[in-house]
């Protein structure tokens, strides 16, 4: 069954850098997306950046293109989420999640992940 656990949430100041880990197993299949997505309080989830485990093709909002970066270990069955400069607006939960069932190219449309992790929060603060 496939499963997804983050971690490397905690507190930085702002211009600070993190980064977040996202360790999947269980996948049927070779190739799948794995995303991750940032939901502020009060907000809905919203995707940041996402992957391929083939191929390593990626996608990024518009509003982290400069700041983040997505990477994969195949090896080590982890994707990480480089984030650097950060800003009070990056606060919130980061989950990562998995388009596997019909794959096609990285994007950041939630309701086509169709597995998520439990999240990892995040707290961008002075």
């Amino acid at each position: 069954q496939p499963q997804l656990a983050e971690s490397g949430g905690g507190l930085v100041q702002p211009g600070g850098s993190l980064t977040l880990s996202c360790r999947y197993s269980g996948f049927p299949v070779n190739y799948y997306i794995i995303g991750w997505f940032h939901q502020a309080p009060g907000k809905e989830r919203e995707g940041v950046s996402a992957i391929s485990t083939e191929r390593n093709r990626t996608k990024y909002a518009d509003a982290v293109k400069d700041r983040f970066t997505i990477s994969i270990d195949n090896a080590k069955n982890t994707v990480y989420l480089r984030m650097t400069n950060l800003e009070p607006e990056d606060t919130g939960i980061y989950y990562c999640g998995a388009d596997y069932l019909t794959p096609y190219s990285p994007q950041l449309r939630r309701e086509r992940y169709d597995v998520w992790g439990q999240g990892t929060q995040v707290t961008v603060s002075s």
